[in-house]
């Protein structure tokens, strides 16, 4: 169990108004918001440090029709959302999640009225193309983003648990000085959530939930975890709101869940999102669905085996274990993750690429590791000629010729036969090639590398089955009385699909304002 640290109070209490479970970005949302409307609020975080995965992230929040966007000029609106999450999710989830859509496309506006009203908290708009060429779509995209703030700004108790970014977080280092993304969106809510009065427990995991008495509607209000004193049990007299992230850390879950991937590949913080919560509701009675998988990318493998969240490939070209192409490079992470997916020779690939950039990645790898570690350990190999690369990677060297061959041939007509690399807005927005399609370089400057990737994933997205105002549901579709979920700890809005950058964040963030709204309603 890691230490502890209780922030915002001297000692826990027996009982708040509201708990919360997690401490990302949806968790912090509903807690900052229980606070500011005079809640009792206490936050369970099961490690040392809070922000979970939504500290490593860019802090990117599809959060459509608000004044944010108005503000940037945007053609971006309520109607317009409505129009590209119709053209991206397929029937099934868009007839089966129809009221949880209009309850997030109707709340986004009205959190971000209620974020921004608040001193600690101002956003962005952040250019970052939408994933899926369909009506609705704005272009360069319609996402947002906290505003960077510098640590020095904030309260220090807060800024003191904060989670590093990945890459520090990885190489046990501290934090910077200017918090960005989501570094700045954790910060920004945990201050709100400690200035109001709410309190933040860390190194406190929770390992059961149980209702007020065994008679059916028995009201789920305990929440027993394990801390660094031994276990607590509290009560929650509004509600308990469950943000704790799916289970990606869990192998023997992801098995049992047939989840794509490995634990070892997730970009979850080591040691947690290992399921337990969602285990405890379903033992309360909450009714589950995993078939919404992950929101997945291809994980650059790094040389102590796990993988690293990969996008915005400017070059190079990927290929599986028979040496050829099986997808567009360039498709936003979770499409390529899909298709990484779909079939067992393309985990893992190699990602082929030249030394234009210096033997660097031509890449956004978070983090990328040391090139010569890589190349020490042969995650990277390098070589004078593409059959070198296919000697040094097991690869089939007459089928890996062919298939660079013809990938510079597409380089040189600026069209990509094969799979149509460069044809829609999110293949150029990271590419910079001087030719015909500047999202089509060739591979031409020895020596040359070959990068192994994984199926790696910024969480599961299967997991407790809500409604329109985040209440958990039992197995019959009726409300658990007392039990909320929002974030990754649920089953996703969109279903098997990632409508663009922050999909998770403002999801997670709209149905844990929807939790509390219901909470101050006497839900």
């Amino acid at each position: 169990m890691s230490e502890g640290e209780i922030v915002g109070a001297a000692a826990l209490q027996q009982e708040y108004d509201v708990i919360v479970v997690g401490s990302g970005g949806g968790a912090l949302t509903g807690a900052a918001l229980a606070a500011a409307a005079g809640l009792s609020t206490l936050v369970l975080e099961r490690t040392a440090l809070i922000g979970g995965t939504s500290a490593y992230s860019g802090g990117a929040c599809w959060l459509p029709g608000t004044a944010v966007q108005q503000r940037a000029g945007l053609p971006d609106s309520t109607e317009g959302a409505r129009a590209y999450l119709a053209g991206v999710l397929d029937a099934e989830t868009l007839e089966a999640n129809h009221e949880r859509i209009e309850a997030l496309l109707a709340e986004a506006p009205r959190l971000v009225e209620r974020l921004e009203a608040d001193p600690l908290m101002t956003f962005e708009w952040i250019p970052f193309a939408e994933y899926y060429d369909a009506p609705g779509r704005v272009p360069m995209g319609r996402s947002i983003q906290p505003s960077a703030i510098k640590r020095a700004e904030l309260d220090p108790a807060v800024t003191a648990v904060l989670r590093p970014p990945v890459d520090k977080d990885r190489a046990g280092l501290p934090g910077r000085s200017t918090l960005s993304g989501g570094q700045s969106l954790i910060a920004r809510l945990a201050a709100m959530l400690v200035r109001d009065g709410g309190t933040i427990a860390t190194g406190h995991q929770v390992v059961g939930l149980a209702r007020s008495s065994s008679a059916a509607g028995g009201r789920v209000d305990t929440v027993r975890a394990e801390g660094p004193d031994g276990p607590v049990e509290l009560r929650a007299r509004r509600g308990i709101l469950v943000a704790a992230g799916g289970f990606e850390g869990s192998e023997a879950r992801r098995k049992e869940h047939g989840t794509p991937g490995s634990a070892a590949w997730t970009m979850a913080p080591a040691g947690t999102n290992t399921g337990e919560i969602i285990d405890a509701a379903a033992a309360v009675g909450a009714a589950t669905d995993f078939s919404g998988e992950g929101w997945f990318c291809p994980g650059l493998e790094q040389p102590d085996g796990s993988g690293t969240f990969t996008l915005g490939f400017r070059s190079g070209l990927m290929v599986d274990a028979t040496g050829r192409r099986y997808a567009n490079e360039c498709l936003p992470y979770d499409r390529f993750g899909r298709a990484m997916a779909a079939a067992p020779e393309r985990v893992p690939s190699w990602f082929l690429f030249d030394s234009a950039e210096g033997g660097r990645l031509p890449a956004i790898a978070m983090p990328e590791g040391d090139p010569a570690e890589h190349l020490a350990a042969g995650t990277w190999v390098r070589a004078d000629t593409v059959a070198g690369l296919a000697e040094a990677t097991g690869l089939d060297a007459e089928a890996l010729t062919a298939t660079v061959d013809r990938f510079n041939g597409f380089c040189a007509t600026g069209v990509d036969e094969d799979f149509g690399r460069g044809a829609d807005e999110y293949d150029t927005f990271f590419a910079g090639g001087g030719g015909p399609n500047k999202a089509l370089v060739p591979l031409a400057q020895p020596p040359f590398y070959a990068a192994r990737f994984v199926l790696s994933d910024l969480g599961t997205k299967g997991g407790l089955v809500t409604d329109a105002a985040a209440r958990v549901l039992d197995d019959a579709g009726a409300p658990l009385p007392g039990l909320y979920a929002a974030s990754n700890s649920t089953a996703s809005v969109f279903g098997g699909a990632y409508p663009g950058p922050g999909a998770p964040l403002g999801a997670a963030m709209t149905f844990a304002s929807l939790a509390v709204r219901d909470m101050l309603d006497g839900g």
